[in-house]
């Protein structure tokens, strides 16, 4: 049975992916966001993250007109998906990117623990690894890259991710909630996959994503398998697919471009260097969108 899902920032780049295959998958998703999203069945609710206040009405109210005809109140919230930010460095300000990014998961988790919603899956990102936005040419500490590394981002975005993160682990220790955090790799949509064969060309290029990704459709997937998967407390998960973007072993490639990175941990065949190991063995995904249907001159040897 489906499941009612307060959704933010379903607007923006992934969120419009993930939207839809949650309500195709049979949930009833309401959007919260500063901008409409069109998609059939979904009503946006235009709403300042930022503002509290607007925080704690938006989770508690009618997502529709048709919410009216049962005389009940608002109906109970199962989750709530927290997508909205300031998506990258270089949009606002550095201190509006934190300081947006950070008071609106405090505010968005704050008031879903304390309106006894008891699931909450929140957005985190890539660049907590620290390379993404580095000043310079930054190594990784080791590979593969795992929800136990020692994150340090030097930038206001990722920054703030890493103290999402932080009061995400705070609000599920104080209120036994489940409250993951999925640190999202390099988002590609449908029809961005013709930018693939620069990628291949240009492998330097990749180190910033860790020569990394995730389709968009397949992230759907992981939220959906986050909403069904309860009781795990806080947990991080790396949401990305599952191999390298490039023609070569992960091995064979990064002792070419990344000499100077110890491999610490397993890494076969084409596994990608930012390892969603996690998310397969807990969370059960399986990717459907492996980067090799859609480019023809990385099919693999």
């Amino acid at each position: 049975m489906g499941k009612r899902i307060i959704f933010t920032g379903g607007s923006g780049k992934a969120g419009r992916h993930v939207v839809p295959y949650l309500r195709d998958r049979g949930h009833h998703v309401a959007n919260l966001d500063l901008v409409p999203l069109e998609c059939p069945g979904v009503e946006t609710l235009i709403t300042d993250l930022t503002d509290s206040g607007q925080v704690f009405n938006a989770l508690s109210m009618h997502a529709d007109f048709s919410g009216l005809e049962t005389g009940k109140g608002p109906a109970p919230v199962d989750a709530v998906v927290h997508f909205a930010a300031i998506p990258r460095i270089l949009i606002k300000p550095d201190n509006l990117t934190f300081s947006t990014n950070t008071v609106s998961t405090y505010n968005v988790i704050e008031a879903a623990v304390k309106l006894g919603i008891r699931k909450v899956i929140i957005a985190s990102s890539e660049t907590t690894y620290g390379v993404c936005f580095a000043e310079g040419d930054k190594d990784y500490h080791e590979f593969p890259l795992t929800e136990d590394y020692d994150v340090d981002p030097m930038d206001s975005y990722g920054l703030s991710k890493v103290v999402n993160e932080k009061t995400a682990r705070a609000f599920a220790m104080r209120t036994g909630a489940d409250i993951y955090a999925l640190r999202i790799g390099n988002v590609i949509e449908p029809d961005e996959y013709g930018k693939f064969e620069d990628f291949l060309k240009d492998p330097p290029s990749r180190k910033r994503n860790a020569w990394s990704y995730i389709d968009a459709r397949d992230l759907g997937q992981i939220v959906d398998l986050c909403v069904e998967k309860d009781g795990l407390g806080f947990q991080v998960f790396n949401a990305v697919n599952d191999t390298i973007t490039a023609n070569e072993p992960t091995r064979e490639f990064l002792a070419k471009y990344a000499p100077d990175t110890p491999i610490t941990g397993e890494i076969d065949g084409y596994d990608a260097p930012l390892s969603n190991a996690k998310a397969r063995t807990v969370l059960g995904f399986r990717e459907e969108h492996d980067w090799r249907k859609y480019v023809g001159a990385g099919a693999r040897d």
